[in-house]
């Protein structure tokens, strides 16, 4: 049997690939910042380099 651990940042325009065990969980889906998680509502990006989500 193998776990995953890892997966892409559910935010679709969002590169990252988030560790689940940290990730931020909303609606069962993971989310590498709150600006993901929230939907971007002041369209600001997720912060991490190299990824230009809502930038």
């Amino acid at each position: 049997m193998t776990t995953v651990t890892q997966m892409k940042c559910a935010c679709l325009d969002c590169l990252c690939i988030v560790q689940l065990d940290s990730a931020i969980m909303v609606n069962d889906k993971p989310y590498c910042s709150e600006a993901c998680a929230q939907g971007h509502p002041h369209g600001d990006g997720c912060g991490h380099r190299g990824c230009g989500c809502h930038s």
